[in-house]
């Protein structure tokens, strides 16, 4: 039996649908890519590769001290080293293995933080500096070095944009963790100096406390980890490399430190609050300084690249490139650098489910928010911004072959193995105030083994706050502009 003709109003508009769709796909922008050098982990076993590391100072704290106390640079800088730098005998695997399981714990505690902040917590010229990333769950992921007392005993010092109070370690020793190089002795030292019960860089500590007997300022800091460190609070010299001194700086000589610290010496605050770094050397160098770092793993020479932090006014008056976001103030959380972040693009398109909504501050709750942090690696988004970026991901990355499964926090992993260039779909950040931050591809597609297996390094958080962390920030030179409360990224700064 003969089919009958299709119907001429069903064969139209059959034809409509078709003709509406080829009109969409040749007017549909293509993709935006940019492309990605293939290089898996090396299984060979790290070992330690910078001077900071291996602990060669070559004088980097001599020279004529008295005459450098008197002089006025505008500038200081140093140089800074990743925290792996101190392990030895771990393949990269390993290293980045713990340095996720580190990450989860670090940015649990900075949720847990911001989310209890249920009251205010009390809290010219410049200085630059080498960085390296180094330590664990409760302290930061970079480390640098600088001259403690008169004369100046070397100490590597975490870099902790997330935490505000200056310490290390100091002998007599309670109870000590392994460091490298030697346990600072403040006896030993011409310009320690106590700070009495009464005064008011003692009232200024969140935990302060006091030695009746002494008449001393005690100050503790515990970590979400566990980690914790307790001791005098006191004022010293620190010295920069080059000779640069800054006298009367507060910190923590702690006598009672345990916990997951790893090699260094202790922490070198760079927080917003009153006690933290920056703000206790703004009279001379001002509030700003700036940072760029490295990834030791995403270059095949490890030397021809350095991370540096830069404090006073070539941390911003070099930047002309930058791209500009203000500081947002979280008046219950004064310790962290909030900023807007108002969508992402995927491709070069908007990925319209990351929505403002989910990433702005509540000022009245203190929760929520962006931060920029230095000792967090991977970035977290709140769960509906990170599902709808990495669904934008996954469906511009269609070329690319999916591996089964994820890796560890990550939920969105290829195989790349056998290929050694591959064009990846572009991310780019968007803030307030027209400032972008477009990420080179090692940024958001990283290596997380020796096979070819790369992962799409964002996670997501049910913790309230989102965190802009260190991999996503490789590569820029992160400027906070304290004095004009404002950060800014310049794209290939280091």
């Amino acid at each position: 039996m003969a089919m009958a003709p299709p119907s001429p109003l069903v064969s139209l508009s059959a034809l409509l649908l078709l003709l509406a769709a080829a009109a969409s796909s040749a007017t549909a922008k293509p993709v935006q890519t940019q492309s990605l050098l293939v290089t898996p982990l090396s299984p060979t076993p790290f070992s330690a590769s910078s001077e900071l590391a291996r602990g060669d100072d070559k004088d980097v704290f001599a020279g004529n001290l008295a005459a450098a106390e008197d002089a006025t640079p505008s500038t200081v800088q140093f140089s800074v080293v990743h925290r792996d730098d101190f392990v030895v005998n771990a393949t990269a695997a390993e290293l980045l293995g713990h340095r996720l399981q580190r990450d989860g714990k670090r940015a649990a505690r900075i949720s847990a933080a911001a989310g209890a902040a249920n009251g205010t917590r009390r809290t010219g010229s410049g200085v630059v500096a080498p960085v390296v990333s180094g330590l664990a769950q409760g302290s930061g992921e970079y480390f640098t070095k600088i001259g403690v007392g008169t004369p100046a005993t070397p100490a590597l010092m975490v870099l902790d944009t997330g935490s505000d109070v200056v310490w290390l370690q100091c002998a007599p020793c309670r109870r000590c963790y392994d460091q490298s190089g030697q346990v600072f002795d403040p006896r030993r030292s011409r310009s320690y100096g106590a700070v009495g019960c009464s005064a008011p860089l003692c009232r200024r500590l969140d935990s302060g406390g006091c030695d009746l007997r002494r008449k001393a300022c005690l100050y503790q800091v515990a970590y979400g980890d566990g980690s914790v460190t307790a001791g005098d609070f006191a004022t010293e010299t620190l010295t920069f490399a080059g000779g640069a001194r800054v006298a009367r700086i507060a910190l923590g000589c702690g006598h009672d430190n345990e916990g997951l610290f790893v090699a260094a010496a202790g922490l070198l605050g760079l927080g917003r609050g009153s006690l933290s770094f920056p703000a206790q050397i703004s009279r001379r160098y001002g509030r700003s300084f700036s940072y760029c770092l490295v990834d030791r793993t995403s270059s095949a020479n490890p030397a021809s690249h350095s991370s540096t932090v830069t404090f006073g006014s070539g941390a911003v008056g070099s930047t002309v490139a930058a791209s500009f976001t203000p500081m947002v103030k979280n008046p219950r959380m004064e310790t962290f650098y909030y900023v807007q972040l108002v969508g992402i693009s995927v491709g070069g398109a908007r990925v319209s489910g990351v929505a403002d909504s989910d990433l702005r501050l509540d000022p009245s709750s203190g929760r929520g928010g962006v931060i920029v942090d230095s000792g967090t690696s991977v970035t977290r988004l709140a769960r509906p911004a990170y599902s709808a970026l990495r669904d934008a991901f996954r469906a511009a990355a269609a070329g690319l072959r999916l591996s089964p499964g994820g890796f560890s926090l990550f939920d969105t992993c290829y195989d790349l193995s056998g290929r050694k260039v591959v064009k990846v779909p572009t991310v780019s950040m968007h803030f307030a105030g027209g400032a972008e931050a477009a990420l080179p591809p090692e940024n958001y597609l990283i290596p997380v083994d020796s096979k070819g297996t790369f992962c799409f390094a964002f996670a997501g958080t049910d913790g309230g706050v989102s965190i802009i962390g260190n991999i996503q920030q490789q590569g820029f030179r992160v400027v906070f502009d304290g004095d004009g409360q404002r950060v800014g990224f310049v794209p290939k700064g280091c």
